[in-house]
Protein backbone atom coordinates (compact mmCIF):
# COMPACT_ATOMS: atom_id res chain seq x y z
CA UNK A 1 0.00 0.00 0.00
CA UNK A 2 2.72 2.46 0.96
CA UNK A 3 4.77 1.63 -2.14
CA UNK A 4 2.47 3.73 -4.32
CA UNK A 5 2.66 6.65 -1.88
CA UNK A 6 6.45 6.43 -1.83
CA UNK A 7 6.62 6.28 -5.63
CA UNK A 8 4.41 9.37 -5.95
CA UNK A 9 6.39 11.19 -3.25
CA UNK A 10 9.67 10.35 -5.00
CA UNK A 11 8.37 11.79 -8.29
CA UNK A 12 7.12 14.91 -6.47
CA UNK A 13 10.49 15.51 -4.83
CA UNK A 14 12.27 15.21 -8.17
CA UNK A 15 9.86 17.09 -10.41
CA UNK A 16 8.22 19.63 -8.10
CA UNK A 17 11.05 20.25 -5.63
CA UNK A 18 13.94 19.61 -8.09
CA UNK A 19 15.98 17.85 -5.40
CA UNK A 20 19.17 15.91 -6.06
CA UNK A 21 19.11 12.11 -6.07
CA UNK A 22 20.96 12.11 -2.73
CA UNK A 23 18.37 14.40 -1.11
CA UNK A 24 15.48 12.40 -2.58
CA UNK A 25 16.90 9.17 -1.13
CA UNK A 26 17.35 10.85 2.27
CA UNK A 27 13.69 11.94 2.35
CA UNK A 28 12.51 8.49 1.23
CA UNK A 29 14.66 6.93 3.95
CA UNK A 30 12.78 9.00 6.55
CA UNK A 31 9.44 7.67 5.30
CA UNK A 32 10.90 4.15 5.24
CA UNK A 33 11.71 4.45 8.96
CA UNK A 34 8.09 5.39 9.65
CA UNK A 35 6.72 2.41 7.69
CA UNK A 36 9.17 0.08 9.42
CA UNK A 37 7.84 1.26 12.78
CA UNK A 38 4.23 0.86 11.64
CA UNK A 39 4.95 -2.70 10.45
CA UNK A 40 6.52 -3.60 13.80
CA UNK A 41 3.41 -2.26 15.56
CA UNK A 42 1.06 -4.02 13.08
CA UNK A 43 -0.35 -0.60 12.23
CA UNK A 44 0.53 -0.16 8.56
CA UNK A 45 -2.50 1.98 7.72
CA UNK A 46 -2.83 4.67 5.05
CA UNK A 47 -1.17 8.07 5.71
CA UNK A 48 -4.63 9.62 6.02
CA UNK A 49 -5.43 7.37 9.00
CA UNK A 50 -2.41 8.33 11.10
CA UNK A 51 -2.89 10.89 13.87
CA UNK A 52 -0.51 13.04 15.91
CA UNK A 53 -0.23 10.45 18.70
CA UNK A 54 0.94 7.81 16.20
CA UNK A 55 3.75 10.08 15.05
CA UNK A 56 4.65 10.98 18.64
CA UNK A 57 5.03 7.27 19.44
CA UNK A 58 7.18 6.89 16.31
CA UNK A 59 9.48 9.72 17.44
CA UNK A 60 9.74 8.15 20.90
CA UNK A 61 10.67 4.83 19.23
CA UNK A 62 13.49 6.26 17.12
CA UNK A 63 14.76 8.06 20.22
CA UNK A 64 14.86 4.77 22.14
CA UNK A 65 16.84 3.24 19.29
CA UNK A 66 19.62 5.65 20.21
CA UNK A 67 19.14 8.30 17.52
CA UNK A 68 20.35 11.76 18.48
CA UNK A 69 18.03 14.75 18.72
CA UNK A 70 19.59 16.05 15.50
CA UNK A 71 18.79 12.81 13.66
CA UNK A 72 15.26 12.81 15.07
CA UNK A 73 14.73 16.41 13.92
CA UNK A 74 15.95 15.46 10.45
CA UNK A 75 13.49 12.55 10.25
CA UNK A 76 10.61 14.71 11.48
CA UNK A 77 11.47 17.19 8.73
CA UNK A 78 11.21 14.34 6.21
CA UNK A 79 7.82 13.22 7.59
CA UNK A 80 6.51 16.80 7.38
CA UNK A 81 7.69 17.02 3.78
CA UNK A 82 5.88 13.76 3.01
CA UNK A 83 2.63 15.08 4.49
CA UNK A 84 3.00 18.28 2.50
CA UNK A 85 2.99 16.06 -0.58
CA UNK A 86 0.00 14.10 0.78
CA UNK A 87 -2.02 17.30 1.20
CA UNK A 88 -1.15 18.63 -2.24
CA UNK A 89 -2.00 15.33 -3.94
CA UNK A 90 -5.11 14.82 -1.75
CA UNK A 91 -3.73 11.58 -0.33
CA UNK A 92 -4.69 12.97 3.07
CA UNK A 93 -7.00 15.80 4.14
CA UNK A 94 -5.11 16.47 7.37
CA UNK A 95 -1.45 16.79 8.38
CA UNK A 96 -0.80 15.08 11.73
CA UNK A 97 2.84 16.24 11.67
CA UNK A 98 1.93 19.94 12.08
CA UNK A 99 1.95 19.85 15.90
CA UNK A 100 4.74 17.28 16.18
CA UNK A 101 7.40 18.59 18.56
CA UNK A 102 10.97 18.60 17.30
CA UNK A 103 13.48 17.42 19.93
CA UNK A 104 15.89 20.09 21.09
CA UNK A 105 19.13 19.66 19.21
CA UNK A 106 21.29 21.05 21.99
CA UNK A 107 24.05 18.54 22.60
CA UNK A 108 23.04 16.43 25.56
CA UNK A 109 25.57 14.25 27.29
CA UNK A 110 24.45 10.63 26.89
CA UNK A 111 23.93 8.17 29.69
CA UNK A 112 26.94 5.97 30.31
CA UNK A 113 27.48 2.83 32.33
CA UNK A 114 30.29 2.27 34.78
CA UNK A 115 32.54 -0.73 34.22
CA UNK A 116 30.72 -2.50 37.06
CA UNK A 117 27.35 -1.81 35.42
CA UNK A 118 28.65 -3.10 32.07
CA UNK A 119 29.73 -6.30 33.84
CA UNK A 120 26.35 -6.55 35.57
CA UNK A 121 24.43 -6.21 32.29
CA UNK A 122 26.55 -8.86 30.54
CA UNK A 123 26.19 -11.18 33.56
CA UNK A 124 22.42 -11.35 32.93
CA UNK A 125 22.91 -13.33 29.71
CA UNK A 126 22.14 -17.05 30.00
CA UNK A 127 25.19 -18.72 28.51
CA UNK A 128 23.59 -22.16 28.74
CA UNK A 129 21.61 -21.31 25.60
CA UNK A 130 23.00 -20.76 22.07
CA UNK A 131 21.48 -17.26 21.96
CA UNK A 132 23.00 -16.39 25.34
CA UNK A 133 26.46 -17.48 24.19
CA UNK A 134 26.10 -15.41 21.02
CA UNK A 135 24.81 -12.38 22.93
CA UNK A 136 27.71 -12.61 25.39
CA UNK A 137 30.15 -12.44 22.47
CA UNK A 138 28.21 -9.50 20.96
CA UNK A 139 28.19 -7.35 24.11
CA UNK A 140 31.80 -8.15 24.97
CA UNK A 141 32.78 -7.09 21.44
CA UNK A 142 30.71 -3.89 21.54
CA UNK A 143 32.25 -2.76 24.80
CA UNK A 144 35.78 -3.92 23.94
CA UNK A 145 35.82 -2.14 20.58
CA UNK A 146 33.30 0.72 20.93
CA UNK A 147 31.40 -0.39 17.84
CA UNK A 148 28.31 1.22 16.38
CA UNK A 149 25.33 -1.15 16.27
CA UNK A 150 25.50 -1.23 12.45
CA UNK A 151 29.16 -2.20 12.67
CA UNK A 152 28.58 -5.15 14.99
CA UNK A 153 25.68 -6.62 12.98
CA UNK A 154 27.79 -6.41 9.81
CA UNK A 155 31.02 -7.72 11.36
CA UNK A 156 32.57 -10.39 9.12
CA UNK A 157 34.61 -13.45 10.05
CA UNK A 158 37.10 -12.43 7.36
CA UNK A 159 37.61 -9.15 9.25
CA UNK A 160 38.80 -10.85 12.45
CA UNK A 161 42.55 -10.79 13.07
CA UNK A 162 42.38 -12.19 16.56
CA UNK A 163 45.88 -13.64 16.46
CA UNK A 164 47.19 -10.06 16.49
CA UNK A 165 44.30 -8.61 18.52
CA UNK A 166 42.56 -6.47 15.88
CA UNK A 167 39.32 -6.43 13.90
CA UNK A 168 38.59 -4.58 10.66
CA UNK A 169 35.45 -2.47 10.87
CA UNK A 170 33.44 -0.88 8.06
CA UNK A 171 32.06 2.37 9.48
CA UNK A 172 30.06 5.30 8.17
CA UNK A 173 30.65 6.11 4.52
CA UNK A 174 32.13 2.61 4.03
CA UNK A 175 35.33 3.80 5.71
CA UNK A 176 37.51 1.02 7.08
CA UNK A 177 39.42 1.13 10.32
CA UNK A 178 41.39 -1.33 12.42
CA UNK A 179 40.28 -1.53 16.05
CA UNK A 180 42.04 -3.38 18.89
CA UNK A 181 39.96 -6.10 20.52
CA UNK A 182 40.35 -7.29 24.11
CA UNK A 183 41.10 -10.79 25.34
CA UNK A 184 37.64 -11.39 26.82
CA UNK A 185 35.93 -10.45 23.57
CA UNK A 186 38.30 -12.72 21.62
CA UNK A 187 37.62 -15.56 24.07
CA UNK A 188 33.82 -15.36 23.74
CA UNK A 189 33.89 -14.85 19.98
CA UNK A 190 35.92 -18.07 19.67
CA UNK A 191 33.50 -19.95 21.95
CA UNK A 192 30.53 -18.71 19.91
CA UNK A 193 32.17 -19.34 16.52
CA UNK A 194 33.57 -22.77 17.31
CA UNK A 195 30.87 -24.22 19.58
CA UNK A 196 27.58 -22.50 18.66
CA UNK A 197 27.70 -20.96 15.21
CA UNK A 198 28.94 -24.19 13.56
CA UNK A 199 25.67 -25.91 14.53
CA UNK A 200 23.40 -23.19 13.08
CA UNK A 201 21.65 -23.20 9.70
CA UNK A 202 23.37 -20.92 7.18
CA UNK A 203 21.55 -18.93 4.51
CA UNK A 204 23.39 -18.44 1.18
CA UNK A 205 25.22 -15.11 1.14
CA UNK A 206 25.53 -14.88 4.92
CA UNK A 207 28.41 -17.31 5.43
CA UNK A 208 30.88 -14.56 6.33
CA UNK A 209 28.68 -12.69 8.82
CA UNK A 210 29.90 -13.42 12.34
CA UNK A 211 26.71 -13.02 14.37
CA UNK A 212 23.70 -14.92 13.01
CA UNK A 213 20.06 -15.24 14.00
CA UNK A 214 18.19 -18.55 14.21
CA UNK A 215 17.42 -18.42 10.49
CA UNK A 216 21.08 -18.16 9.55
CA UNK A 217 21.11 -14.48 8.60
CA UNK A 218 22.83 -11.52 10.19
CA UNK A 219 21.08 -9.86 13.12
CA UNK A 220 19.05 -6.67 12.79
CA UNK A 221 19.93 -3.46 14.62
CA UNK A 222 16.62 -3.69 16.48
CA UNK A 223 17.50 -7.16 17.77
CA UNK A 224 20.68 -5.78 19.38
CA UNK A 225 18.57 -3.05 20.96
CA UNK A 226 16.23 -5.63 22.51
CA UNK A 227 19.09 -7.82 23.74
CA UNK A 228 20.64 -4.88 25.62
CA UNK A 229 17.32 -3.51 26.92
CA UNK A 230 16.35 -6.92 28.29
CA UNK A 231 19.71 -7.47 29.99
CA UNK A 232 19.69 -3.97 31.50
CA UNK A 233 16.16 -4.51 32.83
CA UNK A 234 17.20 -7.80 34.46
CA UNK A 235 20.23 -6.02 35.96
CA UNK A 236 17.92 -3.44 37.55
CA UNK A 237 19.52 -0.53 35.69
CA UNK A 238 17.08 2.34 35.20
CA UNK A 239 19.23 4.53 32.94
CA UNK A 240 18.16 5.07 29.33
CA UNK A 241 20.13 2.22 27.77
CA UNK A 242 20.64 1.56 24.06
CA UNK A 243 23.34 -0.10 21.94
CA UNK A 244 25.01 3.30 21.69
CA UNK A 245 25.36 3.31 25.50
CA UNK A 246 28.07 0.66 25.19
CA UNK A 247 29.93 2.81 22.65
CA UNK A 248 29.58 5.91 24.83
CA UNK A 249 30.78 3.97 27.86
CA UNK A 250 33.78 2.60 25.95
CA UNK A 251 34.85 6.13 24.95
CA UNK A 252 34.11 7.66 28.35
CA UNK A 253 36.16 5.05 30.20
CA UNK A 254 39.09 5.63 27.83
CA UNK A 255 39.02 9.41 28.32
CA UNK A 256 38.59 9.08 32.09
CA UNK A 257 41.62 6.80 32.08
CA UNK A 258 43.70 9.44 30.32
CA UNK A 259 43.62 8.16 26.73
CA UNK A 260 44.76 10.52 23.96
CA UNK A 261 41.73 12.07 22.27
CA UNK A 262 43.15 11.45 18.78
CA UNK A 263 43.51 7.75 19.60
CA UNK A 264 39.89 7.64 20.81
CA UNK A 265 38.81 9.42 17.61
CA UNK A 266 40.59 6.78 15.52
CA UNK A 267 39.05 3.88 17.43
CA UNK A 268 35.54 5.32 17.25
CA UNK A 269 35.87 6.16 13.56
CA UNK A 270 34.89 9.80 14.02
CA UNK A 271 35.65 11.89 10.94
CA UNK A 272 36.04 15.05 13.02
CA UNK A 273 37.80 15.46 16.36
CA UNK A 274 34.98 17.79 17.45
CA UNK A 275 32.63 14.78 17.58
CA UNK A 276 35.03 13.00 19.92
CA UNK A 277 35.43 16.09 22.09
CA UNK A 278 32.03 15.47 23.71
CA UNK A 279 33.88 12.94 25.86
CA UNK A 280 36.12 15.67 27.25
CA UNK A 281 32.92 17.25 28.59
CA UNK A 282 31.94 13.92 30.08
CA UNK A 283 35.39 13.74 31.62
CA UNK A 284 35.02 17.20 33.17
CA UNK A 285 31.76 16.09 34.78
CA UNK A 286 33.54 13.00 36.09
CA UNK A 287 36.34 15.14 37.55
CA UNK A 288 33.89 17.59 39.09
CA UNK A 289 31.91 14.75 40.66
CA UNK A 290 35.13 13.26 42.05
CA UNK A 291 36.07 16.59 43.64
CA UNK A 292 32.62 17.08 45.12
CA UNK A 293 32.70 13.61 46.65
CA UNK A 294 36.23 13.56 48.02
CA UNK A 295 37.71 17.08 48.32
CA UNK A 296 37.06 18.82 51.66
CA UNK A 297 36.60 22.25 50.07
CA UNK A 298 33.89 20.88 47.76
CA UNK A 299 32.19 18.87 50.48
CA UNK A 300 31.40 21.96 52.52
CA UNK A 301 30.25 23.92 49.47
CA UNK A 302 33.24 26.28 49.13
CA UNK A 303 34.18 24.71 45.79
CA UNK A 304 30.78 25.14 44.18
CA UNK A 305 32.01 28.10 42.12
CA UNK A 306 34.73 25.99 40.48
CA UNK A 307 34.00 24.68 36.97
Amino acid sequence: MWDSYKKGYKAWLRLEKSLSDHSVEAYLHDVEKLTTYLQICNQLVAPSELVLKDLQHFVKWIGELGMTATSQARIISGIRSFYKYCLMEQVSKTDPSTLLDVPKTRRKLPDTLSFEEIELVIAQLDQSTPEGGRNKAILETMYSCGLRVSEVVNLKISSLYMDVGFIRVIGKGDKERLVPIGRDAIKYIKIYKDSIRVHQPMQPGFEDFLFLNRRGKNLSRIMIFYIIKDAALKAGITKNISPHTFRHSFATHLVEGGADLRAVQEMLGHESITTTEIYTHLDRDFLRDTLQRFHPAFKNGRGARAT
